[in-house]
């Protein structure tokens, strides 16, 4: 199992000799306006792809966890193949197949790829009215003979929906989008330094990896910040933070 973070939430998953492309964004830096109501104007991503991704190549499997176009933007609906299965979460699915995908899979509960069982877990993208209006969000956990069970969280904060899915699958890798994201008004709509370490203490028996940060203006942790909450917590031997480009392999 390697999990390479490309940039943001796009990552590359490679797990039982498939090639996963998870939520990706493949605009130029700069190439997009800032997100509405937030505290600054930089464009949109702020930094560009890094070298490795040249070198991959088109994907296996792609899994979008929402529509968000930080997970799934015009570059990348030119970028990939029209023709590469496509994993989402129920609704998207009109959409991605608008935009001329013509193997699109909505996993209402659990999904297949060859041994692969991939299974569509719940979160809440914010509290309040704004969780309400960032709209549904899914993770998804992936088992396979031979490898380790991987929960991939999404677009959440540390909810009751985190903890089941943990206390469920007992994953021995979690992925977490930990960059503090937030509007000028109400809470963060991702996690924190603070969640990720709930999400540790909740789940001693996982490695935790977290991405989505310094790649999009409101997304206001940055990684040595948590570096430091991490390292203050005594769990810098379970939290990895990789660069842009970065694999963990387990």
């Amino acid at each position: 199992m390697k999990i390479t973070l490309i940039r943001n939430a796009t990552l590359w998953l490679e797990y039982a000799g498939v090639k996963f492309l998870i939520d990706p964004m493949l605009s130029d830096a700069g190439a997009n306006p800032p997100v509405p109501n937030t505290e600054n104007a930089r464009r949109n991503p702020l930094v560009p792809l890094p070298p490795q991704w040249q070198a991959l190549g088109q994907p296996d499997v792609v899994i979008v966890t929402h529509l968000h176009p930080d997970h799934w933007d015009p570059a990348a609906v030119h970028w990939l193949d029209k023709q590469i299965p496509v994993f989402c979460q129920p609704g998207n699915e009109e959409q991605i197949t608008a935009d001329g995908f013509t193997r699109v899979t909505p996993i209402w509960v659990a999904g297949s790829v060859g041994e692969i069982e991939i299974i569509r877990t719940a979160g809440h993208h914010g509290t309040g009215e704004i969780g309400e209006q960032m709209g549904p969000v899914s993770g998804f956990v992936f088992q396979a003979p031979g490898e380790p069970v991987v929960y991939l969280a999404g677009d959440t904060i540390w909810c009751s929906e985190v903890a089941e899915a943990l206390d469920k699958y007992r994953p021995e890798w979690t992925i977490v989008n930990a960059g503090g994201a937030r509007f000028t008004v109400g809470d963060p709509i991702i996690m924190t330094a603070q969640d990720v370490t709930a999400v540790a203490q909740h789940a001693s028996y996982t490695q935790i990896v977290a991405v989505h940060m310094e790649a999009i203006n409101h997304c206001l942790l940055t990684r040595s910040e948590l570096t430091e909450h991490i390292n203050r917590e005594g769990l810098e031997g379970r939290v990895h933070i990789p660069a842009d480009g970065a694999t963990v392999s387990g």
